[in-house]
């Protein structure tokens, strides 16, 4: 079969390895498209995960089944599915909360594994999700990354009549305004120094926008009677953003920590003024067990305009151009790699 293994950050190499055959707990997937994520371009740019280099990335996938350990049961060849990418010992104390990434055994197709750049890969059956004949496949390869913005909610308590700041307006930014909308989260404001994503944060369902970085702060208070927002989700990775982002929230306020910085970015926390004002900070970053299946949900029923995610399209043998020129491409929410 064919894999696109990055060899070394920045450099891809198509090859032809072997077709991985199941394990008896394990279904063999045939990949039909794979998209690219922001950590994948961090893996890509060598900033994280470089110690599984070389390795063929790829997380975010649907495809079909085509074939079964013998141990599987409750799937059948031929399945449209979709896979969580949070592979767990299933019995520890932190599985048992769907706390997988805190796992001592803790694995990750696409990072800490071989994922899903490739013509098939094999997965835990338990983690496999079935799907529905009639939605597209390219709105199947969406699960991943919705589920992580639902997990991200999920973490933060968001509920009805919040007001929430959205620090970044890339792909994963728009599905938080998306998702905010859904739960009537209001207002909503989104920041980015891109125009065109925040305008088309806007079109998803955000009540106001900002591309100049010194109007965020008068804007948030604006909206908010002077108080800062009820929550602010930082989804871009950068600690300049972070320290921003605790002045924008209210006093008794929350901070979701989405995006990934360096493995050496620390943020300076006042503690007396956290524990006086009752401030909060909540970490999550991956979707996984019932945000998996949430997140297909939605999709499945129309709860998430997928257009702007849906039509940049690569074949894998040109992988390589789509990594050196994704960051040219804002107006693509989401690129993707055909494999069929």
């Amino acid at each position: 079969m064919r894999a696109a293994t990055l060899v070394e950050p920045g450099r891809f190499e198509v090859r032809e390895v072997p077709r991985p055959e199941p394990k008896p707990d394990e279904a063999l997937i045939r990949i039909v498209r794979t998209g690219i994520c922001g950590t994948d371009m961090h893996i890509f740019n060598g900033h994280y995960a470089a110690d599984s280099l070389p390795m063929v990335p790829g997380h975010e996938f649907t495809g079909h089944i085509a074939g079964l350990g013998r141990d599987v049961q409750g799937l059948n060849e031929g399945q449209p599915v979709v896979v969580d990418m949070n592979i767990g010992c299933g019995r520890c104390y932190w599985c048992r909360r769907n706390e997988v990434l805190n796992c001592p055994e803790m694995r990750q197709i696409g990072i800490t594994m071989d994922g899903a750049f490739a013509d098939y890969i094999a997965v835990p059956a338990r983690l496999v999700i079935p799907a529905p004949e009639d939605t597209p496949a390219d709105v199947l390869a969406l699960t991943e990354p919705l589920a992580c913005v639902v997990r991200a909610a999920r973490k933060a308590q968001v509920t009805f009549a919040q007001s929430v700041v959205v620090i970044g307006a890339g792909p994963i930014g728009n599905l938080h305004v998306q998702l905010l909308r859904t739960i009537g989260a209001a207002p909503i404001i989104v920041a980015d120094l891109s125009q065109e994503r925040v305008q088309m944060a806007l079109d998803a369902g955000a009540d106001h926008g900002v591309s100049d970085p010194a109007q965020l702060e008068q804007t948030v208070l604006a909206a908010t009677d002077g108080r800062g927002a009820d929550i602010v989700i930082e989804s871009v990775g950068n600690p300049a953003l972070y320290r921003q982002a605790l002045k924008l929230m209210r006093k008794g306020g929350h901070l979701a920590a989405f995006g990934l910085t360096g493995p050496d970015e620390s943020l300076p926390v006042d503690i007396l003024q956290t524990i006086l004002e009752e401030n909060s900070i909540k970490g999550s970053v991956a979707g996984m067990g019932p945000d998996m299946h949430d997140a297909l949900t939605l999709l499945t029923h129309g709860r998430i305009d997928t257009a702007a995610f849906t039509g940049a399209d690569y074949p894998l043998e040109a992988i390589q151009t789509a990594f050196d020129s994704f960051a040219a491409r804002p107006q693509d929410l989401k690129t993707q790699i055909v494999m069929t």
